[in-house]
């Protein structure tokens, strides 16, 4: 029996350790391609806010002092409740002119003294704390960031490790089940190749949307599906911690002939 090329597919919760780079053909002999994909919720632990500090003044050192004195204060602010060691960051101070237009003229407002803080909170409930203690104004400017795991890394590479595993054994099953055995291992990447099977690389389903049932796939791995209740990045308003979704592909092509 004439033994043909197929694509078979495989796809349930596994991941992967390294990233490979993308395999752009597909081999003229027989062969397999299968997808092992893994998936894990996990809460967030690093809460971001950041503190922009400016004042303006005819005196230099008076525009020095106020920004001098309003970042001890935020400093102060992060120690008490609670931002995480090693995440604290204050820039250095900035001066330069400020200038405004008036009637098409540029025209001279003082000197602008400059400083950026940021700090990253354990929980949403410290950062409500410490927003809560902080009196914004002109001068002292606050935004928060999306929420996200301090462990991203190790899961990502915990996660491609067991995609890659999935390949595998996809490709020992498949194989049995059509009465060949595997021979070699062709490539594997962590995108989906270009294939000449009518499907072309991205549109196999991410398993972020197939749990919605809407299929289709982003060929963008190391993705991040933040689910939950969404809200604008404005002070005070990321404080809830909605879980982060992490998805990870692996595509593996394995040569295949007749045999047992």
């Amino acid at each position: 029996m004439k033994l043909l090329s197929a694509l078979l597919l495989s796809t349930t919760l596994a991941a992967v350790a390294p990233a490979w780079g993308q395999a752009n053909t597909i081999p003229s002999q027989p062969h397999l391609l299968v997808k092992g994909s893994a998936m894990r919720t996990v809460m967030p632990d690093r809460f971001t806010v950041k503190v922009a500090l400016e004042s303006v003044d005819m005196q230099t050192e008076t525009a020095r002092a106020r920004v001098q004195a309003n970042a001890e204060r935020v400093l102060q602010l992060f120690a008490q409740h609670g931002a995480i060691d090693g995440t604290v960051r204050a820039d250095n101070l900035s001066i330069a002119p400020s200038t405004r237009y008036r009637n098409d003229e540029e025209v001279f407002n003082g000197t602008a003294a400059r400083r950026d803080l940021k700090a990253e909170f354990p929980d949403a409930q410290a950062l409500k704390a410490f927003l809560g203690d902080l009196k914004a104004s002109r001068e002292v400017q606050v935004s928060t960031a999306e929420p996200t795991y301090s462990g991203e890394s190790r899961l990502r590479g915990e996660l491609k490790a067991e995609a890659a595993a999935q390949t595998r054994e996809s490709a020992k099953g498949l194989a049995g089940a059509y009465g060949t055995k595997i021979t070699g291992l062709y490539s594997i990447s962590d995108v989906a190749p270009n294939f000449a099977y009518g499907v072309q690389a991205g549109t196999w389903g991410t398993p972020g949307r197939d749990r919605f049932g809407d299929g289709g796939e982003s060929a963008t791995l190391d993705k991040m599906v933040v689910t939950g209740t969404r809200r604008a990045p404005s002070a005070g308003e990321l404080l809830t911690a909605a879980p982060i979704t992490y998805t990870e592909n692996v595509y593996a092509i394995f040569l295949i002939q007749d045999g047992p």
